[in-house]
C-alpha cells in the first residue's frame, strides 16, 4: 500500500472545546452511576425519605397535604445531595489520588473540568427528579404552576451547589471533605427549610431564607403549591451559583 505525500500528516493540538467537554461530561456520569455510595446518597436515600415523610405523621404540617409540602423540599435535598454533598466528596478523593493532577497534565481546562462535572450532575439530577416525582403523585401529590420556573429553579440550584462542592473538593482533602460534607448535607437538611419551614427558627429565618436549601425548597413550593413565581429565591440561587463558580474557578487545585 501506497500513501500519497501530506495523507499521513500529523494534527498535534488539542480537540475543540465541544469535544472536550463532550467525552468528560459522559466519562464524569459514568463514574457517578458506577459509585454504589453516590447513587445511594442521590437516589435511594431522598426516595426512601420522602416515602417515610409522606406516609409516617411524626412531623406535623402546618398547612396542606403533607405531600404538597414535602415533594418539594426533598426535590431540593436531592439536587444538594448530588451536586454538593456527592460531588465534593468524589472530587475530594480524586485529587487525593492524583487524577486531577493527571488531568492537570493534559490540555483540558479546568473550566471545561468543572462543567463537565456539572452537566453530569445535571443528568443524574433529571433522574432523581423523574423518579421523586412518580413517587409523589402515586402518594397523592398535586404539582400546579410553571414547569419552566421548576426548571430554573433546578438549574440554578444546581450551579449553586455545584460550585460549593467543587470549591470544598477542590481545595480541601479527601478525608476533610467527606466530614465537611456530610457535616453541611445534615444542617442543611435541617436548617435548609426541607423539614421544616424556616419560619419555625424565629429571629433566625431571615439568613436561613438565604440560604441555598432554604432558597430551592421555598422556590419549588411556590410555584408547585401556590403558583407563584419566586423571584427572590431565583435571585438568591443566581448569586449563589456565580459566586461559588467563580471561587472554585479560581481556587479549585488539581492536587
Amino acid at each position: 500500500m501506497t500513501w500519497t505525500p501530506g495523507e499521513l500528516a500529523p494534527a498535534p493540538g488539542a480537540a475543540p472545546m465541544s469535544r472536550m467537554l463532550a467525552a468528560q461530561a459522559a466519562a464524569e456520569l459514568k463514574l457517578v452511576l458506577r459509585n454504589g455510595e453516590q447513587v445511594l446518597l442521590s437516589l435511594v436515600i431522598p426516595l426512601g425519605l420522602l416515602v417515610v415523610l409522606v406516609t409516617v405523621p411524626f412531623i406535623p404540617v402546618d398547612e396542606g397535604s403533607r405531600a404538597d409540602f414535602f415533594v418539594p423540599g426533598v426535590l431540593a435535598l436531592a439536587v444538594m445531595s448530588t451536586a454538593f454533598t456527592g460531588q465534593a466528596i468524589g472530587v475530594g478523593f480524586e485529587r487525593q489520588y492524583g487524577v486531577l493532577k493527571r488531568l492537570g497534565a493534559t490540555p483540558l481546562p479546568r473550566s471545561v473540568l468543572l462543567l463537565g462535572k456539572t452537566l453530569a450532575v445535571l443528568a443524574v439530577e433529571l433522574l432523581q427528579v423523574t423518579l421523586l416525582c412518580l413517587t409523589g403523585l402515586a402518594l397523592g401529590w398535586e404539582p400546579r404552576g410553571s414547569v419552566l420556573a421548576v426548571i430554573a429553579l433546578v438549574v440554578l440550584g444546581t450551579a449553586a451547589f455545584s460550585g460549593l462542592g467543587l470549591l470544598l473538593g477542590g481545595t480541601l482533602s479527601g478525608l476533610t471533605t467527606l466530614a465537611a460534607a456530610n457535616l453541611l448535607w445534615f444542617v442543611l437538611l435541617v436548617l435548609g427549610g426541607v423539614l421544616f419551614p424556616v419560619s419555625r427558627f424565629g429571629a433566625a429565618e431571615p439568613v436561613l431564607s438565604l440560604l441555598p436549601t432554604a432558597a430551592l425548597s421555598h422556590g419549588l413550593r411556590e410555584v408547585l403549591v401556590d403558583a407563584a413565581l419566586p423571584l427572590r429565591d431565583l435571585a438568591a440561587l443566581a448569586v449563589w451559583a456565580v459566586l461559588s463558580l467563580a471561587a472554585a474557578s479560581r481556587l479549585f487545585r488539581w492536587e
